[in-house]
């Protein structure tokens, strides 16, 4: 005993001190930590590294005695070299295989072990790259992995992240322990094969975890939380007036607008719209909606009249955010006419700046530097309420409502984010439009939320101005359609994209010619992603780690998938999917007001797809743009990429239409003059399409009909068929 004694103090002491001291310093928490004894002793621990303590942090309040695996910048510190010398740890090499057999043996032999797949500290704030030598411990161990999140040093002095992030002395520190899971490898895939799985089920592993301790709260909580780590007198947004506006700055004028706005919406208006293009104007009245615990629908002033007031009788909604300016310039005033007919009330941005007392700026002034408990005290602070409405675009039929809840944005945004590697120190060019979840969680809520400056343009129909503004404003981040990226290459000089970390194409498929221009011009890859206004939007995306090209790219963590069968389509499924960032439900014309929620959380796309043995995805098609000619599903979409491929500068549309002896036939649009029949028939054959799949009529137009999102207008393009066809009858 008096042997042992002095051995355990020696061996005890210095890690009741280290806990102590971080506790009182950090304020340290630790949840999750019945997982760990749930797991058992056979377990490897992996946590994500975000500063020079998280070892420490970890070796002081794991419950048990585990071995630990650092890399060598940090294992040898001199000031670390004591505590180490009366721990259990090694510097780690992930490329050496000895160092990974010693691990391996310790867990066999029933010691837990913990080691950071990422091997260096995050730069970012997410995941950096993740090395497979992990994965394959835990895989030839037969050991299940334990995820580990630590949050909050990453703002301390120990971590690596940038000057855009706010330093702070004592952070608050929060420790996750997830459930133990093992990594689901096929039993046929071997060698190197088998190393590339693990190392990507591990990093899915990885991000999962980093995406379920994300603290929720709502839009305007984690507005003002952002701002409290990036710094009141960093900048937030900036619009087409070249006027930056700080996060102070911002947060004041949305409480200042927000105390106004009070006088014209009365405690019965469950929702408010708003009907302004991308600018300060648009953001901020977003926010003040928020800050009166409003739901806030966003209007589509694109969409007609007919629609407009159609959506406002949907939500319902009584009073509209505008613009004097905006409703002039854009001749909206029959818009305006029929809505006031409606008896929907508009609200003018600018009478309503004008109108601001001295009380209004001093509340405003007041309320955006109060604690964020105070700030939003009486506001509902429920994450899963109802937050935002958006319209379907209505490419197939009449539009209806889709409400987001708070978790269903905030959640989408670092889904999409932490899959792409983005951080406070990018820089978002938002032209979509933002009453299109493209534009509004990718383009202004995304950025917003990393503490990434964000500008904002009213539209993405200059293709001269676009380019320039840019390079201008150094951007990092930008958005768009395949007509609108492939517009953008045409006008753009070589050098104006010389900043661009991520240009990200959806709404409608990338062409391989855009992105072989963008690739050769700039030497820039377009990440092609794929969503649903439903699902918040982003599905799938391509990123910097994971891309395959002519895919969307693999599944957003937290987001379960299944392939419903689909008949007469042998080789795709329709995707199906539930999880976090999916709808609270849709509102529909028959029932105002009445959320009514997908079937046990689950949401049909109606997309047909196919998934590859890596979980790449791979659009094939709508279910209602499958035309059966003559007893066979053809995919209109297929038609369309090969037609592309033959006139790539102009664009087409396929649709079906009723036949008397083949049921269907697939008629094509084209604004091509050179299109013809005779010219597809041996591409047609290439591809593997049968003569089924040639149109059986070509309809030349001047303009394929788009929406206002840019996507093609399916109902007009049929439209346009049909009475083509009656014409030439």
């Amino acid at each position: 005993m008096a042997v042992s004694l002095p051995l355990f103090l020696r061996r005890a002491l210095p890690f009741f001190l280290v806990r102590f001291l971080m506790r009182l310093c950090f304020r340290v928490e630790v949840k999750g930590l019945d997982h760990l004894i749930a797991a058992g002793s056979r377990v490897l621990i992996v946590a994500n590294h975000v500063s020079l303590l998280d070892a420490l942090l970890l070796s002081a309040f794991l419950p048990r005695r585990v071995l630990f695996a650092t890399q060598a910048s940090i294992a040898n510190r001199w000031w670390l070299k004591p505590y180490w010398h009366v721990g259990d740890a090694f510097s780690l090499d992930q490329n050496n295989p000895l160092t990974a057999k010693k691990m391996v043996d310790a867990l066999k032999s029933g010691r837990p072990c913990m080691i950071f797949p990422e091997g260096r500290m995050t730069t970012t704030g997410g995941l950096m790259k993740v090395y497979e030598s992990p994965g394959m411990i835990a895989d030839k161990a037969d050991a299940p992995i334990l995820p580990v999140r630590i949050d909050g040093l990453q703002y301390s002095f120990f971590s690596n992240l940038d000057r855009n992030v706010r330093r702070q002395l004592f952070p608050k520190v929060t420790v996750t322990l997830l459930p133990a899971q093992r990594l689901a490898l096929p039993g046929d895939v071997k060698g190197h094969k088998r190393r590339l799985a693990a190392g990507t089920a591990l990093y899915d592993l990885m991000e999962r975890a980093l995406i379920e301790g994300v603290p929720y709260s709502t839009l305007l909580r984690q507005l003002m939380a952002t701002r409290s780590v990036r710094g009141g007198a960093s900048v937030a947004v900036e619009d087409a007036a070249r006027a930056p506006m700080t996060h102070d700055a911002f947060m004041t004028r949305i409480f200042t607008v927000a105390h106004a706005l009070r006088a014209y919406v009365s405690y019965r208006e469950r929702a408010v719209g708003v009907m302004l293009p991308n600018g300060l104007s648009n953001a901020v009245s977003i926010f003040a909606i928020q800050a009166l615990g409003r739901v806030t629908a966003m209007i589509n002033f694109t969409s007609g009249p007919v629609r407009i007031v159609q959506a406002c009788r949907m939500a319902p909604v009584h009073v509209v955010l505008s613009s004097r300016a905006f409703v002039e310039a854009q001749r909206l005033e029959p818009i305006v006419a029929v809505l006031e007919k409606e008896g929907v009330r508009l609200v003018y941005y600018e009478d309503l700046m004008a109108s601001l007392t001295w009380q209004d700026r001093v509340a405003g002034f007041v309320k955006a530097r109060l604690p964020i408990c105070w700030a939003a005290a009486g506001l509902p602070d429920d994450t899963d309420g109802a937050a935002l409405m958006l319209f379907t675009s209505g490419t197939e039929g009449m539009p209806k409502g889709v409400m987001l809840s708070h978790r269903n944005i905030i959640a989408n945004g670092f889904q999409t984010g932490v899959r792409l590697g983005f951080a406070a120190r990018d820089r978002a060019f938002a032209c979509l439009p933002m009453f299109h979840s493209f534009g509004l969680t990718l383009g202004f809520f995304m950025p917003l939320f990393f503490g990434a400056r964000t500008f904002l343009y009213p539209s993405p129909l200059r293709y001269h101005d676009i380019p320039e503004l840019v390079y201008d404003t150094q951007s990092t981040l930008l958005l768009g359609t395949d007509t609108f990226l492939s517009n953008y290459e045409k006008h753009a000089a070589p050098h104006d994209f010389y900043f661009l970390r991520f240009a990200i194409g959806g709404a409608e498929k990338i062409k391989p010619a855009t992105r072989l221009a963008w690739a050769e011009k700039f030497g820039v890859r377009l990440f092609e992603g794929y969503g649903t206004t439903e699902t918040a939007p982003v599905v799938s995306v391509n990123s910097p780690l994971h891309y395959k090209a002519g895919t969307i790219g693999r599944s957003v963590s937290c987001l379960d998938i299944r392939l419903h069968p689909v008949e007469g389509i042998k080789n795709g499924a329709e995707l199906v999917v539930r999880g976090v960032n999916v709808m609270l439900g849709y509102v529909k014309a028959d029932r105002p007001g009445v959320i009514v929620p997908p079937q046990d959380g689950w949401y049909n796309t109606g997309d047909v797809v196919s998934v590859d043995a890596d979980g790449f995805i791979t659009i094939l098609g709508r279910t209602k743009r499958f035309a059966k000619v003559a007893g066979e599903m053809v995919a209109l979409g297929a038609v369309e990429a090969v037609v592309s491929s033959l006139w790539p500068d102009a664009r087409h549309v396929a649709v079906g239409l009723p036949h008397d002896r083949r049921g269907e036939m697939i008629v094509l649009l084209t604004e091509s003059d050179a299109a013809c029949v005779e010219a597809l028939i041996e591409p047609f054959r290439a591809q593997g399409l049968t003569e089924l799949s040639l149109p059986r009529e070509i309809v030349h137009v001047d303009q394929i009909p788009l929406l206002g999102s840019g996507k093609t207008d399916y109902v007009r393009a049929k439209e346009l068929a049909e009475a083509a066809l009656k014409r030439d009858a």
